[in-house]
């Protein structure tokens, strides 16, 4: 790579070990990331979840409150993460997971062989920041998710890092450490299974102070812990897949769940499923253990004297799925808005509790006046949302502009709670001009059984005041569809 082209791709990070000097000649960077906690999965947010070490940082530390990553998911968030390149620069535009023809993962060695999770991985022109950092000085370490290949040449002691401890795809398993039953651990180079059975959060704790153990003072480190916490797990028993693991003395911090599992359905069959209490219930234990962990490598950067010389950078890779709860997207008013356009699917609120979508202009260009449209659904549902909101003109914040996409402007497939009012579906900004999406403006299913075996409950579009309507003109097939005893408004 040219020298001219390598330093201008390395401008931000050269810029922030510049502006480091203020604080030390080369401080200590410990970098801790979680995997898909949502913003309202704080204790300082939220008193329902306990995370005392977490609060101290952002209390002692900056909280930032307009801080995006580069993809609502794993592996390219990481990729960019490493980079500073967005995903459509550095080639990891999608997960590095397992992937074959049968959704149930019982697959032949042969057709394993070729999924983009064993053959896929981080260019390897890419320059990361371990590289950067062991030009300067720095010992770097990773102990947790990898998730940028698995192959030799992409793992991470052929990054730039001097040690690793962790597992190679997007998801496991938190006691087996396995992708629906393929062992996923390795130290450095090589897989291992010496510590099956014991919980993921805590090995990533331990190699992590392993790691601080040992270092001498004299040369500045930089370690990077990205838990798997409080990521859903990834087991191959189907009660447990799609839930959070957590140990029991995580759990009974929380108030106790009366029934922890249900008859309900897992693809098409009837099965076991856990409740939605348990789920929360286990989300937020396993964010508790994960805070407790970072609150030990706090206390050893305190009585090793390095507070005052490391820098400390925790954030969650994607925003909350599974259990989380209260996601914002959008907000009250236009410097809220975000402009969703030209995506497969414009937002897919898959099973979050209490997610606002407010104040957005899906499916259109930024003047709200002509049709950008995502290929499939503006929103599509299947969770506990509010979409949109009482606003004085329809479309207005925190109304949404839903027009221009392929198929319906709003997909319910679920309705735990769904709300739709003070949108526009169908229609330009201006209320007047078509823009109309493909099919439906909004089509509610609210009795749909979800992936847990979950029955939807009404969904109500419109209300009772005039600041509660919608306006769905202009698409292409129904206004509002209904299939099952839902209110609209």
């Amino acid at each position: 790579m040219p020298i001219i082209q390598k330093l201008f791709r390395l401008i931000p990070i050269l810029l922030l070990l510049t502006s480091m000097q203020c604080i030390a000649e080369r401080p200590n960077i410990l970098l801790i990331v979680s995997d898909d906690q949502g913003y309202n999965d704080l204790g300082l947010i939220n008193d329902e979840i306990l995370t005392p070490n977490l609060d101290r940082l952002a209390k002692e530390g900056t909280r930032l409150t307009s801080f995006y990553v580069s993809w609502p998911a794993c592996t390219p968030s990481r990729g960019s993460l490493l980079t500073g390149r967005y995903p459509q620069r550095n080639g990891i535009y999608d997960m590095i997971r397992n992937e074959a023809p049968d959704y149930g993962h019982k697959y032949t060695s042969e057709e394993y062989a070729v999924t983009w999770e064993r053959i896929g991985g981080m260019d390897i022109r890419e320059v990361l920041l371990p590289n950067v950092l062991g030009e300067v000085g720095y010992r770097s370490g990773i102990f947790g998710k990898w998730d940028l290949g698995m192959h030799k040449r992409f793992l991470p002691t052929s990054r730039g890092f001097d040690e690793f401890y962790g597992f190679v795809n997007t998801g496991i398993d938190y006691y087996t450490h396995q992708r629906y039953g393929v062992p996923s651990m390795y130290r450095n180079e090589t897989p291992t299974t010496e510590d099956k059975g014991t919980y993921a959060t805590y090995l990533f704790e331990r190699e992590a102070l392993r790691f601080l153990d040992k270092h001498d003072g004299e040369e500045p480190f930089f370690l990077y812990v990205p838990f798997n916490a409080p990521h859903s797990s990834s087991a191959l028993d189907p009660k447990l897949r799609g839930t959070v693991q957590a140990p029991e003395k995580y759990q009974e911090m929380y108030p106790p769940v009366e029934e922890e599992f249900r008859e309900g359905s897992r693809y098409g069959e009837p099965a076991m499923v856990p409740t939605k209490e348990k789920r929360y219930r286990d989300y937020r234990a396993a964010v508790t253990c994960m805070d407790d962990s970072i609150g030990k490598m706090l206390d050893v950067l305190d009585k090793r004297g390095w507070a005052d010389n490391t820098i400390v950078i925790f954030f969650s890779d994607n925003g909350g799925s599974g259990a989380a709860s209260n996601n914002q997207i959008g907000g009250p008013t236009l410097l809220d808005r975000n402009v969703i356009s030209g995506n497969g699917t414009g937002i897919w609120d898959a099973s979050g509790d209490g997610t606002r979508i407010e104040g957005n202009l899906i499916g259109t260009n930024l003047a709200g006046a002509s049709g950008i449209g995502n290929q499939s659904h503006g929103v599509y549902s299947t969770a506990s949302t509010s979409i949109g909101g009482a606003t004085s003109a329809p479309g207005s914040p925190p109304g949404n502009v839903i027009s221009g996409n392929g198929m319906i402007g709003v997909f319910v497939r679920n309705g735990l709670v769904v709300t739709v009012e003070g949108n526009i579906i169908g229609l330009a900004a201006n209320g007047v001009d078509p823009i109309g999406n493909g099919r439906d403006g909004v089509e509610a299913q609210s009795r749909f059984t979800d992936f847990y075996g979950t029955e939807g409950t009404p969904v109500r579009v419109g209300g009772g005041s005039p600041q509660q309507r919608n306006v769905i003109s202009g698409n292409a097939w129904n206004g509002l569809r209904v299939t099952a005893a839902d209110q609209p408004g």
